[in-house]
């Protein structure tokens, strides 16, 4: 099959370009793959954090994509659909997470031959940060996409409540295998410069409002003063509001900081310093951090929103919390160290893992778009 994959690629960095590469590589496997990407992606304006780009530090893969779309310059919309065209792919796969990306997502894809399907991998319909074009360029994009890959319910639901016709296949999101192997507690400690006698409950990933790092903050008042928090990301906006909170505390020597953009090298030291990873978020579709923390056989405590429980299952390979409050995530931690340690979650971490592979991903999507009408 001779697949188009137009999204975020190098030399632009972040968890959806690292989604892309992993399944572009997946793809190449047993198919004729070309990956074209952005000119700018945002407007350095609208991008609150560091940089959308990869620097000297980071490892990353480097698919070899072309450039050539500009989200807000329309000739370009015309001169990426003609690109796409001249290589005559059987299928335009696209990712969305934004309604920012519908008019030029959402035109390359009207603008492709008949003889080309148009596939969406989608990560949210319904923003987490809502704004008023949303619902009009939702309905521009969806109209002219042909199927939807899906992994969650919530964005599942959302998307039959937006285009009840739509053709879709529900996947749960593959596990990255590309931050390396899973370090020992001693030597991961001692490359972030921490005691391995500890124990520690990790906070990864991009820190925005709605992932309730204010609730987890708050939550570790009342655990255990022997637990330890690791908080590892970079901050989308100001990270003066939580730096308050560890000010106005009494755990800011238990808390750790390297609130900065983590590289992809980095990565294993952070999940195999810890003894659980806490998702604390007010709300969600799904997280690629489950992806990264199963490959670290890292179990996981997360708050009950959006689709986090279909790939959380609860005494299995993690806990999910019912209430939204600071008090139901401190009784969590407490529950969980107080009961099985991270060992006990091993055997069915392992079985998740054999089942969502890139590869068992990749021939799934394919067969969706092989029986696509």
């Amino acid at each position: 099959m001779k697949i188009a994959f137009l999204s975020t690629f190098f030399p632009f960095r972040g968890g959806i370009a690292q989604f892309n590469a992993s399944l572009y590589r997946a793809f190449e496997k047993k198919n004729e793959v070309k990956a074209f990407t952005f000119k700018r992606q945002y407007p350095n304006i609208l991008f609150p954090g560091e940089t959308q780009y990869v620097t000297e530090k980071d490892v990353v893969d480097q698919v070899p994509a072309i450039q050539v779309l500009d989200t807000v310059n329309p000739v370009s919309y015309a001169s990426t659909a003609k690109k796409i065209n001249q290589f005559n792919p059987d299928v335009l796969i696209m990712k969305y997470w934004m309604t920012f990306f519908a008019p030029s997502l959402g035109w390359v894809s009207k603008k492709m031959k008949k003889n080309t399907k148009t596939i969406c991998i989608l990560d949210n319909l319904i923003p987490h940060e809502k704004r008023f074009f949303d619902t009009a360029f939702n309905k521009f994009f969806l109209k002219h996409v042909d199927g939807f890959v899906v992994m969650s319910d919530k964005v599942l639901n959302d998307l039959l409540i937006s285009k009840p016709e739509a053709k879709y296949i529900r996947l749960d999101h593959p596990l990255y295998d590309h931050f390396g192997a899973v370090k020992t507690k001693e030597d991961a400690c001692k490359e972030l410069k921490l005691d391995p006698e500890r124990k520690y409950v990790l906070f990864f990933g991009f820190i925005r409002d709605y992932k309730g790092l204010d609730l987890l903050i708050e939550a570790f008042r009342t655990v255990d003063p022997s637990l330890h928090l690791i908080i590892a990301g970079e901050v989308y906006g100001s990270f003066e509001k939580y730096q308050k909170q560890l000010d106005d505390s009494n755990i800011s020597d238990r808390v750790h900081l390297f609130n900065h953009y983590i590289s992809d090298s980095e990565v294993s030291s952070f999940f195999s310093a810890s003894d659980v990873c806490v998702l604390p978020y007010k709300s969600a579709t799904q997280s690629g951090i489950t992806a990264i923390s199963y490959h670290f056989d890292l179990p996981i405590i997360a708050t009950d929103v959006g689709g986090l429980k279909e790939t959380i299952h609860d005494g299995e390979t993690g806990v999910i919390v019912k209430e939204i409050t600071s008090k139901a995530i401190s009784e969590a931690i407490s529950a969980y160290f107080e009961g099985n340690s991270k060992e006990f979650y091993f055997e069915a971490i392992q079985k998740y893992k054999r089942a969502n592979s890139w590869e068992t991903f990749s021939d799934k999507v394919l067969d969706f778009i092989e029986d696509l009408k």
